[in-house]
């Protein structure tokens, strides 16, 4: 007997919190989340690198989402979170949130795709809406986070 695969087309997302508004994170990226915690600062980097951590002896880069987006900068918290992303092309780098919420799975026909005319810098961060119930929350195109602009 032969077994058949089955392939979900939902995914999974960290729902984050930045200020008042609600980001999703694929989970494929995420390597782990830890709480905010003593980082060495690097001269001569672009003002959202906050500095490097030594996560387990690896050295992780950290970044501030919030100057990333344009959003002002906000004092750390209890809940102030480092969600460490893994992605091929530029390895390990920790993204600064200001909360984790919870995680949410949504199924390809509740995200809704956003197009880009290139005129706000902060929606490119954005590949699409989740819609989950009567919330909607923005989905972070990671990739799009962790690039250098110069």
């Amino acid at each position: 007997m032969e077994k058949v695969k089955k392939f979900s087309n939902d995914v999974q997302f960290i729902v984050i919190a930045m200020g008042d508004e609600q980001f999703g994170i694929d989970i494929k990226y995420i390597d782990n989340i830890v709480r905010m915690q003593h980082y060495t600062r690097v001269p001569n980097v672009a003002p959202y690198i906050k500095g490097v951590i030594n996560l387990r002896g690896e050295v992780i880069p950290i970044m501030s989402v919030r100057i990333k987006m344009g959003l002002p900068e906000e004092e750390y918290t209890k809940s102030t979170r480092i969600i460490i992303i893994r992605l091929e092309q530029y390895g390990s780098i920790g993204f600064i949130v200001d909360e984790v919420r919870e995680v949410l799975t949504l199924s390809e026909d509740n995200i809704e795709r956003v197009s880009h005319d290139n005129k706000e810098e902060h929606d490119n961060f954005i590949f699409g809406i989740g819609k989950f119930g009567e919330s909607l929350v923005s989905l972070l195109d990671v990739n799009a986070v962790a690039i250098e602009k110069e």
